[in-house]
């Protein structure tokens, strides 16, 4: 089973956290459009197995999309590949954008989950983050999706913000709690480079992350989700039971996929390639029907840097049965001092984070790795 990844390289405004690749003016969506859709089909050989368990749309903002411009290209997806029965189809979608007129021609599209950007329901965090919407946006959009008949949605949370206190960060958690949202990912405010939080952090305009904070309230957000039914089943994500991501979760346990558009990446099992992040150069190499990408070829230790690096941020962990057998020793020496730590935890060969192994779970990531 596959999955499909379209990349819509467009917002209204730039976040200042954000370092995906997007542009802030409309002039190309257009023809944008026009070369997703010839991508689908210049590359409709890519994935070996044609059955689509999932089609995801992330950006950017992919609620800047109008009716025609899904209709185009759900008409060409369908007609190169085969949809699961119950295939998951999910839109990113800015609470700004989730209005009556749009909620209601998303439903007449094959769209049938919601991943809405909510980030905080605090109109200090939204300003500090410099979202689009407000407060008020963020509670609406909920309730109008809810209305509409969108019962399959997930919302993003940011904690460890400068802005956001303990007592706001349980109060964003019970909103979703009450709203009865099924799904939730949440990621700590991280600092990256080349965009405004950056510098504002570097010329002392606002304070860094602070760490204690962010590992405080990493702590607060499992509790509280999991104590309300949540399944802490990947580092940045809970759900409740039956409402897992059917997208996400194949990545992380290595499933290819295709990416299409600008800077999107695929993934066939040996390979990773990934588009050019340029999208005028992007729409003159679809026209000249010269997609322009780069590749890498997956070594062995590569592959087994990617399992441990997905499958231990995940409840499945990883399994030692399912390693090549060159790099069992290793693995077996490396983690070794983590399960004394009680950092990971191993049950007839299968090894999982602890919570308090989540906190750590890039470093031992790095630990375990083959280089």
């Amino acid at each position: 089973m596959s999955g499909i990844y379209i990349h819509i390289p467009f917002c209204k405004q730039a976040c200042h956290y954000c370092d995906f690749h997007f542009s802030t003016s409309l002039k190309l969506k257009g023809a944008l459009v026009a070369s997703l859709v010839q991508e689908v089909e210049m590359r409709k050989d890519y994935l070996v197995d044609k059955m689509l368990t999932s089609i995801y749309f992330g950006g950017g903002t992919p609620s800047l999309l109008d009716g025609e411009d899904l209709e185009l290209l759900f008409n060409k997806i369908y007609e190169l590949f085969d949809l699961k029965k119950g295939a998951e189809i999910t839109l990113e979608a800015n609470p700004d954008d989730l209005n009556v007129e749009k909620l209601k021609m998303l439903k007449d599209t094959p769209v049938n989950r919601l991943s809405i950007g909510i980030q905080s329901f605090s109109e200090a965090d939204l300003r500090f983050m410099n979202r689009a919407h407000s407060s008020r946006e963020a509670h609406q959009c909920i309730e109008l999706a809810q209305a509409h008949g969108f019962e399959n949605l997930t919302v993003d949370l940011i904690y460890g913000s400068p802005t956001t206190s303990d007592e706001q960060w349980i109060q964003n958690m019970d909103y979703l709690i009450d709203y009865k949202i099924p799904h939730l990912s949440c990621y700590c405010l991280t600092v990256e480079d080349r965009t405004a939080l950056a510098h504002m952090v570097k010329t002392g305009k606002v304070a860094n992350v602070n760490d204690e904070q962010a590992s405080r309230q990493f702590d607060m957000l499992i509790d509280k989700m999991t104590s309300n039914g949540f399944e802490h089943y990947e580092i940045s994500n809970f759900a409740k039971p039956g409402w897992h991501a059917i997208h996400n979760a194949n990545y992380w346990k290595g499933k290819p996929y295709l990416g299409i558009g600008p800077s999107a990446h695929s993934y066939n099992g040996k390979s990773r390639q990934w588009n050019v992040a340029n999208n005028s150069r992007y729409i003159k190499g679809i026209s000249n029907r010269e997609l322009p990408f780069e590749i890498e070829q997956l070594s062995h230790e590569q592959r087994y840097n990617e399992y441990i690096m997905t499958g231990l941020r995940t409840k499945w962990g990883v399994e030692i049965s399912k390693m090549e057998e060159a790099f069992r020793p290793h693995f077996l020496r490396e983690i070794k001092s983590f399960l004394e730590e009680g950092q990971v935890i191993e049950k007839n060969g299968n090894y999982t984070l602890s919570q308090k192994g989540k906190h750590l779970a890039d470093r031992i990531a790095m630990e375990l790795f083959k280089t």
